[in-house]
């Protein structure tokens, strides 16, 4: 078989916070080439509404990236921001790009704000955008996506009648909430990628399960958790709504106050990039991320990969820095060919080459 070129589909996560999904692809190819130059490789990057999804969007779909200057950071320091523009009027933004954990000088889990998502989406709007794409994900906040909602124009409001600060904690101040100013919902709709589906309250929900990575505290959590309670008592909607839950319940936030619509990021971008119509015409399929482990089959890219590879009856391999978990076919781990995570990090475009260098004598 060795003799006989191959199709090879190359669909991966990038690597968050250090190579684009579209980076992680083309090393990936590199190093496969290496060993099968004469294969047909498609390299078609992922993204599941976390870290990159803009530049996977833009990759499969085009259009015009506006950079828009500064735009307000999850600490509150100015961060530049950027959307993109697709045909039909459809304007993509990306929440880790604003509001992102990388962002912040230091985790501040009760403070963080998406202050800055909003004001970018009020800048697309502005534009002319009349419909609305969001990617949720990577966020440092656990503020319901009010500090978006604010800076489109809703007042959340105290007991003084004055506008409450920014972040998590701030929401057991709200006494009333005044809709008069929101900025209306685009006329086509806004639709938010996520890559979970937790609701927005409780053990499952934004602060219990993801304020842990965002530096909270076991009482920080718990006094997140009642914050977000009150907040969804007074905006009302729907707290256990799948997806809810992401980006700190900027889901449930936008999802109650713009009607807007929660959907799987990973299959969105699938869907966007035809990568369900393409995975049927390959012998193999390769797919990657930083960490494989328990998460990577609750609507991350690489088991949304690996979920239509083995519905279509199509072989698959993982290249991940980290293995936490087997995910019962081909993999190797980045981390093991490096010697430690700590090789494997600081040059990652190297691994993934020698790893797609092994994919290519072990797999065909």
């Amino acid at each position: 078989m060795a003799g006989v070129p191959l199709t090879v589909v190359v669909a991966p996560d990038s690597f968050k916070g250090t190579l684009s999904a579209r980076a992680v692809a083309d090393a990936i190819a590199a190093g496969w080439r290496e060993i099968r130059p004469d294969d047909d490789l498609v390299l078609m990057p992922q993204a599941d509404g976390g870290e990159g999804t803009l530049d996977a969007i833009e990759a499969v779909a085009g259009g015009i990236r506006h950079r828009v200057g500064d735009v307000t950071g999850p600490d509150g320091r100015p961060t530049p921001g950027e959307w993109l523009e697709l045909p039909g009027g459809v304007a993509v933004v990306e929440l880790a790009q604003t509001s992102g954990l990388p962002l912040m000088r230091r985790p501040d889990p009760i403070r963080a704000t998406t202050r800055g998502l909003g004001e970018l989406i009020r800048v697309a709007l502005d534009a002319g955008a009349t419909s609305l794409i969001v990617g949720l994900g990577g966020s440092a906040s656990t503020d319901g996506g009010a500090g978006a909602l604010a800076a489109l124009g809703l007042a959340l409001l105290d007991e003084q009648d004055e506008l409450v600060a920014d972040g998590g904690r701030a929401l057991l101040d709200i006494l009333a909430i005044d809709r008069s100013d929101l900025m209306p919902a685009p006329p086509g709709g806004v639709t938010l990628l996520t890559d979970v589906t937790a609701p927005l309250l409780g053990l499952t929900g934004a602060a219990a399960v993801f304020g842990p990575q965002k530096g909270a505290s076991p009482d920080e959590i718990l006094e997140l958790d009642a914050a977000l309670a009150h907040f969804a008592r007074l905006l009302g909607g729907d707290p256990n709504q799948p997806g809810a839950g992401a980006a700190g319940g900027t889901g449930f936030g936008l999802a109650t106050a713009w009607g807007a619509r929660i959907v799987p990021g990973a299959r969105y971008v699938a869907e966007l990039s035809g990568l369900a119509e393409r995975i049927p015409t390959a012998d193999l399929v390769l797919t990657s991320e930083g960490t494989f482990d328990e998460q990577s089959f609750g609507g991350k890219v690489v088991g949304s990969v690996l979920d239509l590879a083995a519905h279509k009856s199509v072989r698959a391999g993982v290249i991940a820095a980290q293995l936490a978990l087997d995910p019962k076919v081909w993999a190797v781990s980045l981390t093991d060919l490096a010697g430690s995570t700590e090789a494997a990090i600081k040059d990652p475009a190297v691994w993934l080459r020698a790893a797609a260098a092994k994919a290519a004598r072990e797999l065909p």
